[in-house]
């Protein structure tokens, strides 16, 4: 009988040391507004793996591909009431959280991958604290690449916008304010409804980097490309610190070590991808157009002219703009001079 007794004492020790990790797993829901099939699901979906792996199961990631969970305001609003854990946002997608997630934006700041590379080495750090404090654990920052006007005829001067039927991202002040300044009245419109808007004639002028284009088939409604940059994109994967608290210290740091090889991989892939995605647009008969001679010098003086009452909205703070600027100084006078755009 004692013998007995002893069996089951080891046998339930042992079924309860065996159903130890699975009492601690965590499942952090993400959404993403990525189509399944592009180079980011590929790479989330790969990081989920190697985490699971690694963790013994304790860390599951779930993505909501394709824009399931809704625009970026759906998406946080979830995050709060605890139905979702995290989201892939664009930069000013996060803003309501920390305003200075959408700094690299501001139009035309960047004139170059170069400065980019400069700029982001120095201030990925500072838009990481600033989520941080204010509840969000960032997992990665990933380049989207250059966003750039395409239209249904050749945008080559700020006249040739104006009475065009121009997409303006849901909920960005930034583009908002630029384009009334140039005298444009643009058509509000979350992501997902663009191609429908670009197929009922809602709209016909994008502002998107290549990639994007073909994900989601704008380019198919598309027949040209201004060839100047209108502003960086970045997506950032950021999760609730109280969830992410909610694993163990080991397992947020294996989370957060696969991560940042993920988003390495995904900053070179997706600048590859843009790049790809150039010559595809090109092969499939698009044509880019430059600006006509002055042209861009009014884009910038319009963009800079946005800068004022941006500030005075409290869209980003003058300390991060500053700091931003200094950097590009640093870089551009190292390079020889005001780099050309």
């Amino acid at each position: 009988m004692a013998q007995g007794k002893a069996f089951l004492i080891h046998l339930l020790l042992a079924l309860l040391l065996a159903a130890a990790p699975l009492a601690h797993a965590r499942t952090l829901k993400i959404a993403t507004l990525a189509p399944d099939g592009t180079s980011w699901m590929k790479e989330m979906r790969q990081g989920a793996e190697e985490i699971a792996e690694k963790t013994n199961g304790r860390v599951k990631l779930k993505f909501y591909p394709g824009g399931v969970m809704g625009n970026d305001k759906s998406v946080l609003r979830k995050i709060r009431i605890g139905q979702l854990h995290g989201g892939a946002f664009a930069g000013g997608g996060l803003a309501e959280v920390y305003k200075d997630t959408q700094i690299y934006s501001l139009p035309f700041t960047f004139r170059s991958y170069g400065e980019v590379d400069y700029v982001r080495e120095r201030m990925d750090p500072l838009i990481r604290q600033g989520l941080a404090k204010n509840g969000m654990v960032v997992l990665g920052i990933s380049e989207g690449g250059f966003a750039y006007m395409m239209c249904t005829r050749p945008l080559r001067t700020v006249d040739d916008l104006k009475g065009q039927k121009v997409w303006l991202p849901e909920g960005d002040v930034i583009i908002e304010v630029m384009f009334q300044k140039a005298g444009v009245t643009p058509v509000p419109l979350p992501v997902a409804d663009v191609y429908t808007g670009l197929q009922t004639g809602l709209l016909d002028t994008v502002g998107s980097s290549p990639m994007a284009s073909i994900a989601f088939q704008w380019h198919t409604r598309i027949t040209h490309l201004t060839d100047v940059p209108l502003l960086y994109i970045i997506g950032i994967l950021a999760v609730d610190q109280k969830a992410f608290r909610r694993l163990s210290a080991e397992d947020q740091a294996t989370v957060q070590a696969v991560m940042k090889g993920v988003f390495k991989r995904l900053d070179r892939q997706n600048r590859e991808d843009n790049q790809e995605a150039r010559q595809a647009l090109k092969a499939q008969g698009m044509e880019f157009v430059g600006p006509e001679p002055g042209e861009l010098k009014r884009w910038h003086e319009i963009a800079e002219g946005s800068l004022g009452p941006l500030g005075e909205q409290g869209i980003y703070s003058v300390e991060m703009l500053t700091t931003l600027q200094g950097h590009l100084e640093d870089y551009r006078r190292a390079q020889g001079g005001d780099a050309a755009p």
